[in-house]
């Protein structure tokens, strides 16, 4: 079931925006604008509305979270008896289509982590097909398609992608879901670790900007 509405944090590119859970599920996302129909529709019904959950495979709700000083980069924090774990999200600068972003990071101890993906197209009424190529996986429903890529590997089990992964202290896995329309090609890869630098300085730029026009 989705969480409540004060549990919830949202990224952006400033054409598109998607909200993330304190339970690291992204219960909504909206491809490739905002007035576009939603992929991840949790936030309505429940996870077969669609959604995409990264977390410890112990569950629960995360310890911490914050925004990165003035971003829309995400941090959230979880602390278990193995060790802890943050995830990082955010929406990169947009190019020539949306990309949500997601690092998980070791801080502490060595953690087993689960990616859950489920896409339903048009807020949760359409199932779509799901290619799985090694570390990339192709989602596709008509004129819309998103492709996850991670150096984790994924798999299908039903109407769900997922992937179950170990992070130590010092590591950074990246995952890439990108939109793009289905009849294009595939979108250009782009660096996880990278886009959240790029994310960063946009948004300490916005900001910086903000607070010159307002002689702060």
């Amino acid at each position: 079931m989705p969480g409540r509405i004060e549990d919830y944090a949202m990224v952006g590119d400033l054409q598109t925006a998607a909200i993330v859970g304190t339970d690291g599920s992204v219960d909504w996302l909206c491809c490739p604008r905002f007035d576009s129909p939603a992929c991840f529709a949790a936030l309505h019904g429940d996870e077969s509305n669609g959604r995409w959950r990264i977390a410890p495979t112990t569950g629960g709700r995360c310890a911490r979270r914050r925004y990165r000083q003035d971003t829309l980069v995400l941090e959230t924090e979880w602390e278990t008896p193995e060790g802890t774990v943050r995830v990082t999200d955010c929406m990169p600068p947009r190019g020539p289509a949306p990309n949500l972003v997601r690092v998980v990071e070791g801080i502490e101890g060595k953690v087993t982590l689960k990616s859950e993906l489920r896409v339903r197209f048009d807020y949760g009424r359409v199932t779509p097909w799901v290619t799985i190529e090694g570390r990339e996986v192709r989602v596709i429903a008509g004129p819309d398609a998103l492709w996850l890529r991670a150096s984790a590997f994924h798999q299908q089990t039903g109407d769900e992608i997922f992937s179950e992964f170990t992070v130590s202290e010092g590591e950074r896995i990246p995952f890439v879901l990108a939109w793009a329309p289905s009849y294009g090609e595939r979108p250009v890869a782009i660096d996880g670790l990278q886009a959240v630098y790029d994310t960063e300085r946009l948004w300490l730029g916005w900001a910086d900007g903000i607070s010159t026009r307002c002689g702060a």
